[in-house]
């Protein structure tokens, strides 16, 4: 009876990066920049992809341009809302617009877990099969992988999100965080998280362990065929092709074990907020540079693009 007198909260305040108020202005020119950057890298990555008719004839770009879309999507999920909340005196987000948010960036970042490991399979492929690689990654099976990681995506922040409904939140509607942050309902919910905890502990194991076993598997079967290689020549080719998608699988799967793999997801604080930048933010400003400037045949396209 007494819950049920009590008010329930219909909106959240979100305490941001920092509550110091010298740092909200040049806070909010710094990730302005990153996210014009990051927009500006990732759009017209995959503006180059699709225009460049030499990029069509290889699944791997194909891949990339749904990764920079990916990327794209999860910078826009938080950024937008922290711009706003540097320049607001109450950094207020409504129950609604909190869950959206929390939807399209769990999408993009389960996605782009299915990307990764997609994007090893084709180069498991590529290099461990080279002469059947035409026939098993055909346009049609890239175009089916592409739609199931979106579908896994959305099926993925369907259910967290159908399952954020049966809470109730009526003590405090303060999320010390800079996006609505899932862990971080469940620890100022009325009702009790467990189930939903459960939940997201089992996808998180699903997804990122399954999706970074894989990952490795795939790698691992690649570094014994590159050392096969009896060509120095072929071998440092092959590293080549492998070194930006190794580097992006790195830096996204690092700071994903340490923010939900790791035990003790308690309030946040400074460390933790640091690793969720890193992974919202600063990666999809990131992944565009590690895949262009790392890559012979997208640096090509770019200065045909700039000759015409």
């Amino acid at each position: 009876m007494a819950e049920r007198n009590q008010t329930l909260v219909t909106e959240f305040v979100l305490t941001g990066l920092t509550e110091r108020p010298e740092l909200q202005v040049p806070l909010f020119l710094l990730f302005f920049i990153v996210y014009l950057i990051t927009m500006v890298g990732n759009l017209g990555l995959i503006a180059l992809i699709w225009k460049d008719p030499h990029l069509h004839t290889t699944p791997m770009y194909l891949f990339l341009s749904s990764l920079a879309f990916a990327d794209a999507c999860t910078s826009s999920s938080v950024t937008p809302k922290m711009l706003v909340n540097f320049l607001s005196t109450d950094g207020k987000i409504s129950l609604i617009e909190c869950f959206a948010q929390f939807y399209f960036f769990c999408s993009s970042a389960t996605t782009e877990c299915f990307l990764l490991l997609v994007m090893a399979y084709d180069r498991y492929v590529a290099i461990c099969n080279p002469l059947l690689y035409p026939v098993v990654m055909s346009n049609k099976l890239c175009a089916q992988f592409i739609v199931v990681t979106h579908f896994i995506g959305i099926l993925n922040s369907t259910i967290h999100v159908g399952l954020l409904t049966r809470l109730t939140f009526c003590r405090s509607n303060v999320i010390h965080y800079f996006y609505c942050e899932i862990v971080q309902l469940f620890t100022i919910s009325c009702t009790d998280p467990t189930l939903n905890m459960l939940v997201v502990f089992i996808c998180s194991i699903f997804i990122q362990a399954f999706t970074f076993v894989n990952i490795v598997v795939s790698y691992t079967r690649v570094l014994f065929a590159i050392l096969r290689k009896k060509s120095e020549k072929g071998r440092s080719k092959a590293f080549s092709t492998c070194s930006a998608h190794l580097l992006s699988v790195s830096l996204f799967y690092g700071n994903l074990f340490l923010i939900y793999i790791r035990p003790g997801s308690g309030p946040a604080e400074d460390k933790e907020k640091l690793y969720s930048l890193f992974y919202t933010i600063i990666i999809p400003l990131l992944n565009p540079f590690i895949y262009s400037l790392r890559n012979k045949e997208v640096l090509g396209a770019l200065r045909r693009l700039i000759k015409k």
